[in-house]
């Protein structure tokens, strides 16, 4: 969407939020940015050094001495002065407490403050020149500003007011650079915090002091970020964010601007006395195709043209979200090339008039050039022209007109760039992001987009007010949190222990050593190292041969090589573990000649594999990470059967000296990427003589590192022996596995006996019951039947079947139409049609 069209489109309200739904839906695919390896906090893998002290906190505030050996820390209440040039180790030299007085906190608290917030937060420190430091702090809603000894790290005078250097809140952001002696600031001058300045201070000799004319609304409401000097073109720039008067929006449009000044600037003559004559802003436009903008600015750093290269090619990276709901939760990182900014700001200005306060192109003829330098001797008609016209018409597009890189998953707040030369001789950019969550990303630049490297915890609870400092000389970027201090080496090459995961890593910083078979940081050695930073192929970096395509599966059932042997009992659950190479891979299992069924296997979500333990499922089971086109052996493992009656296994395994992976039946993964890739896979040496079974000796067994303490392996075949080797062996293992014949004959036979048995008794129960129906008829009445009448005979039958039904013996045989010894009965006992 075109930025130009936007104040017409807030004219109808309805149209614009159904552009900003159809934007939503428009809105390309994000590349999901995942850090290939990530250090929690307290990593074995990722070495970092940590300060804190109970009595010290906010370290917020850092200033780096040139050597790189001490850290200024500007914290609450205090100025620290930290060793840092040993590797190990940060150790306080010296302290300066600078709290204010019990009376100071009184009023801050009469103020309507929070006591927490009354405190002196030091939010300026920067080197005045080589023996001493100048020192601001927000000193209970009271600023103050002070000289300091850098040696003794003591006050050299006593303070005074800081209006203007430094903000009266703690959490109001700030910017300021001392050049020449001279302190350059982007703050606030006022308690309530509504009148915002540009200014400079400590100016000596014909120099004065100057700021900005708060009356022309030259700043509305801004976020101050950070500020740059431009030796070259002796020139401050500073970067904001700030509300967008130029757009006509029904709820104020944050914009993010650059703005510059000349350092020769010394005010006008009688119009624009002591102030700045040289101010000038353009928006800074951080936008992809099809998407609105990320207009808010989080934060900014600067990046040097490389050596030989003009200043035109100063780059400026910086942190942008937005203020859509569309784009919410992102972060974007644009670059503008300082060639851009100077051509955008040598271009048209728009005016304000001053009647309907609407921003307009200037269409009347040019006086001056605005934000040119040497305006101070200029007309006062020049000048006025200059203080009405201070905004460029045109927007300062980012590098390639496209973003540098973009994130959903992470919200970044601060970054620091630098430039790396690769073994290539080429040059990479690297940037440090810090996310909100406490981690440190680094992200190497690459033409086919950004490659976070890895990520590391710093610190647990997200904090508002953070700092990053990068000391390229030695290496080492300094976090500085509420929590404390944290040193953060830039390479981490000693991580990864063999070359596929050195290259596979695509560290500017690192590269594989053949002579050493180690990974090292590239600047140290001129040697040719294995690294492809743009591509990451691991077998034109290492020289090796693929394993993508070899056989993993072609020896025979007797030469399986080394893994972990799981014993199990049959029909109990298995779940076998596969620790990943990275978060970038993904994990596959494998079977010798076996298709793995997903109706008797259950793929994780975590990698690993579940399956019944079954005569068909017992066996070998291999582990694999494919991450760009390489594959490697993450985990063995021999499944076994607890019962089998066999008394010895016919695979020979050759163990590792070092303990195996300690892998159960359900064995702990690792942390993503703790497991680097093995090195370089042995040969088989077998050969088919008749029915002998080849054997595969320690020697042909290659057992290489992944981890300390955690040994894998892996082998290959030579050509002609992909086939046979376990399907033969799986052949012996099914007519040797445990047979059940003999249980099942006999589990029939009790069945058939069983079944025999009852119908027996159940056929001796009918007979007995249809003969004692048949009886009375067979043969001669008793004496009792014939002295008592028919209707006495019917009533004793029905007392004799009610009392065999309380007697819990009911008589099947009464339903009617029982068939008995070939005779049919009646309901009545008797034959058919025969009378009572």
């Amino acid at each position: 969407m075109n930025i130009r069209l936007i104040p017409a489109v807030m004219e109808n309200p309805s149209l614009l939020s159904l552009i900003v739904a159809l934007l939503g839906f428009l809105s390309p695919c994000l590349t999901r940015l995942t850090p290939r390896v990530s250090f929690p906090k307290g990593s074995p893998g990722r070495h970092l050094t940590r300060f804190s002290s109970h009595d010290v906190s906010n370290s917020t505030t850092l200033l780096l001495s040139d050597d790189g050996d001490m850290l200024y820390v500007g914290a609450r209440d205090a100025v620290l002065a930290l060793d840092v040039s040993h590797k190990d180790s940060i150790i306080l030299r010296s302290k300066l407490d600078w709290s204010p007085s019990e009376k100071d906190l009184e009023q801050c608290s009469m103020k309507g403050k929070k006591m927490v917030d009354c405190p002196n937060f030091i939010r300026v420190l920067q080197f005045l020149n080589t023996t001493h430091i100048y020192a601001c702090g927000t000193f209970a809603f009271s600023p103050r500003c002070t000289y300091i000894n850098s040696e003794t790290l003591t006050m050299s005078l006593k303070p005074d007011e800081g209006r203007g250097r430094c903000p009266y809140d703690p959490y109001q952001r700030n910017t300021a650079i001392i050049v020449d002696g001279e302190l350059y600031t982007g703050t606030v001058a006022d308690y309530r915090g509504n009148r915002p300045v540009i200014s400079r201070h400590l100016s000596e000799g014909r120099r004065v002091d100057l700021k900005l004319d708060d009356t022309l609304g030259w700043l509305e409401d801004p976020t101050f970020i950070s500020s740059s000097f431009i030796p070259d073109e002796e020139k401050i720039y500073f970067f904001f964010s700030e509300v967008g008067r130029e757009y006509d929006f029904i709820d104020k449009f944050i914009v993010s601007r650059v703005s510059q000044i000349c350092m020769s600037d010394v005010g006008g003559q009688r119009t624009l006395q002591r102030r700045w004559t040289t101010f000038a802003k353009a928006q800074l436009l951080c936008q992809a195709d099809s998407e609105l903008p990320y207009n808010v600015i989080q934060d900014m750093d600067i990046l040097p043209p490389a050596e030989g290269a003009p200043s035109d090619d100063t780059l400026f990276y910086g942190i942008f979200t937005s203020q859509w709901s569309v784009n919410s939760g992102r972060s974007a990182v644009c670059s503008f090339r300082l060639t851009d900014i100077k051509s955008v700001f040598s271009g048209n200005y728009k005016v304000l008039n001053r009647d309907t306060l609407q921003w307009s192109t200037r269409v009347q003829e040019k006086v001056a050039n605005p934000g040119e330098c040497g305006l101070h001797n200029a007309s006062d008609n020049a000048l006025r022209f200059v203080k009405e016209n201070f905004l460029a018409d045109d927007s300062v597009r980012p590098v390639g007109r496209s973003l540098t890189m973009v994130s959903a998953e992470h919200n970044y707040s601060h970054l620091t760039v630098q430039r790396v030369q690769a073994a290539n001789n080429r040059d990479y950019t690297v940037l440090f992001l810090l996310t909100e969550s406490g981690y440190l990303h680094k992200a190497v630049l690459l033409p086919t987009g950004a490659h976070i490297i890895e990520e590391v915890q710093v610190f647990e609870q997200p904090q508002p007010i953070k700092s990053l400092k990068l000391s390229v000389a030695k290496g080492l970027i300094y976090v500085g949190t509420s929590e404390g201090l944290v040193r953060v080496p830039t390479a981490n090459c000693s991580f990864y222990w063999t070359c596929p995961q050195c290259v596979l890593a695509r560290d500017p910083f690192c590269g594989w050593d053949p002579a050493s078979r180690a990974c090292v940081e590239a600047s140290n050695h001129q040697t040719s190292l294995g690294q492809d930073i743009d591509k990451g192929n691991v077998e034109e970096a290492c020289n090796s041969v693929s394993f993508t395509h070899r056989a993993r599966f072609g020896l025979p059932a007797a030469s399986c090589p080394a893994g972990e042997l799981v014993s199990v009992s049959l029909n109990e659950v298995v779940r076998l573990q596969c620790p990943a190479a990275s978060q970038l891979s993904q994990q596959l299992w494998e079977r010798p000649n076996s298709r793995l069924s997903s109706d008797l296997y259950l793929h994780l979500d975590d990698g690993s594999l579940s399956f019944v333990a079954t005569p068909i499922t017992v066996g070998h089971y291999l582990c694999l990470s494919t991450e760009n086109g390489y594959q490697q052996t993450m985990a063995i493992y021999h499944v076994k059967q607890k019962s089998s009656p066999i008394a010895q296994s016919p695979t020979n395994y050759t163990r590792p000296q070092a303990p195996p992976i300690p892998t159960t039946k359900a064995v702990a993964r690792p942390g993503p990427g703790l497991l680097p890739s093995l090195g370089t896979l042995p040969k088989r040496t077998s050969t088919r003589q008749g029915e002998t079974e080849p054997t595969l000796s320690s020697r042909d067994t290659q057992v290489t590192t992944g981890q300390r303490g955690r040994n894998t392996s892996q082998w290959t075949e030579e050509p002609g022996h992909k086939e046979a080797g376990f399907r033969d062996g799986e052949l012996l293992m099914s007519a040797r596995g445990p047979c059940y014949l003999k249980e099942l004959v006999v589990v029939s036979v009790l069945l058939v006996l069983c079944l025999s048995l009852l119908i027996t008794m159940l056929l001796y129960v009918i007979r007995k019951r249809c003969r004692s129906r048949t009886a009375p008829h067979a043969g001669t009445p008793t004496r009792d039947s014939d002295r008592r009448t028919p209707v006495e005979q019917e009533a004793l039958r029905g007392n004799q079947f009610q009392s065999k039904r309380n007697g819990q013996a009911l008589h099947s045989g009464q339903a009617s139409g029982f068939v008995c010894n070939g005779a049919l009965t009646g309901s009545n006992g008797h034959l058919p049609n025969t009378p009572i």
